[in-house]
């Protein structure tokens, strides 16, 4: 059963209990209310195999085949270039009597990597409504600002908002870094559940081109999808929490004589988060569909995480150092195997092979290499002998063959 298969066991679960009707729950499953009647059915016949889909493993009844989608872009390829996917699809109707629609057309030679011209269009805007649910979207961001006025050094404000009913979630840190985000996105975790999706920014933080940063990767193995804002507008929620917390909670600081971080996250915890909730606070009987976290191991999840290769000594190489594997309960990799290298953020560092922890030591310095031992005869050694008998060698004699 997929991710997204069970999912749909947890909502169907709260529909159950009379938490959310079938239109809500059909908007946040992103699926038809008639599709959801459907699945809602044979779940009481099937059980929770009912979510599964029917065709699973099936080629579609209404594909098309390989042969033709090759004959199309072969005839691309051959007398239609420059032309765009609609216009192709027409010469196809009228020269090749093969119908198939333009944008059927277009994902085969977006597949082949065949790029064509494309108008583009106005952008169009409007106010997004709130998602019904507390728990669908968590928008994060970080908050540089004066918070201390002059009191103390600049910080970070890192800002969690739900997007249905306004709640925060918030904790101050140096600057806006990996380690206090995912402890951040960790403390809101352990407070609420794990949230459906998070909309960021693109900040270094959370998005890499071609490759997930840790934040991401923590994200992933959350089952989070992470929505990435193109705009301070995309993400409009978070930024006016922002500007009315650069109001109200400077303000608040300064009258509790507050100046350092530490200071400032315990008042966070014990007193200003509530009330800002309490009043600012919307839709507060929205359900909450947070996905519990129970036994999940959050500290190997929340963490600086990377694949290593095995070396022949059963040392691996990281930061530069090198680490010995030792023998335990665990059996070891081979040579030429990947371990993963968990470094947690209480600076502790884990080797896990197969899901199983590995026992290590630092070794200082590098490792000698081994391999074969050259061995050398000793001078009175018989193949000595020998060699000095042989013809063309250095202590060759004529005198020795008489």
């Amino acid at each position: 059963m997929s991710q997204k298969e069970a999912e749909r066991i947890r909502i169907l679960s709260v529909i159950e209990s009379k938490s959310l009707i079938v239109k809500e729950a059909s908007e946040i499953l992103r699926i038809s209310q008639r599709q959801l009647y459907r699945i809602i059915s044979r779940t009481r016949k099937e059980g929770t195999k009912g979510v599964i889909h029917k065709l699973r493993g099936k080629s579609s009844n209404r594909g098309y085949s390989a042969e033709l989608k090759e004959k199309v872009i072969g005839i691309y390829y051959k007398q239609y270039r420059d032309y765009g996917p609609t216009l192709f699809s027409e010469e196809l109707v009228k020269n090749y009597s093969i119908s198939v629609n333009h944008e059927t057309v277009r994902r085969w030679m977006r597949q082949k990597a065949i790029t064509t011209s494309m108008r583009k269009k106005r952008p169009h805007r409007k106010r997004r409504e709130r998602r019904l649910s507390f728990g669908d979207l968590l928008q994060f961001d970080g908050s540089h600002h004066e918070w201390f006025e002059d009191r103390g050094v600049g910080c970070c404000l890192l800002n969690c908002v739900d997007d249905s009913t306004g709640q925060i979630y918030l904790k101050f840190a140096p600057s806006e870094n990996t380690a206090d985000a995912m402890i951040t996105m960790w403390e809101y975790v352990n407070k609420y559940g794990i949230p459906r999706s998070i909309y960021t920014d693109r900040h270094s933080v959370y998005y890499a081109e071609n490759k997930l940063t840790d934040f991401g990767r923590a994200m992933k193995e959350l089952g989070v999808e992470m929505i990435f804002a193109k705009s301070p507008q995309a993400k409009g929620r978070v930024e006016n929490r922002n500007k009315t917390l650069q109001d109200r909670l400077v303000k608040a600081l300064r009258q509790k004589n507050i100046s350092t971080i530490a200071e400032a996250n315990k008042y966070l915890r014990e007193e200003f988060i509530e009330e800002f909730n309490t009043k600012f606070g919307v839709n507060q009987q929205a359900p909450d569909i947070h996905r519990v976290s129970e036994g999940l191991k959050l500290e190997d999840i929340f963490c600086y995480k990377t694949i290593r290769q095995v070396r022949n000594d059963y040392t691996i190489n990281l930061a530069g150092g090198y680490i010995q594997l030792l023998k335990g309960n665990s059996p070891l990799p081979r040579p030429k195997q990947d371990a993963t290298v968990i470094k947690r953020l209480d600076d502790t560092l884990h080797i896990y092979f197969n899901n199983q922890e590995l026992k290590f030591c630092q070794v200082k310095g590098k490792p000698d290499k081994k391999g074969y031992k050259i061995i050398k005869p000793a001078k009175d050694h018989p193949w000595r002998k020998m060699n000095n008998r042989l013809p063309g060698s250095r202590n060759f004699s004529g005198a020795a063959l008489g």
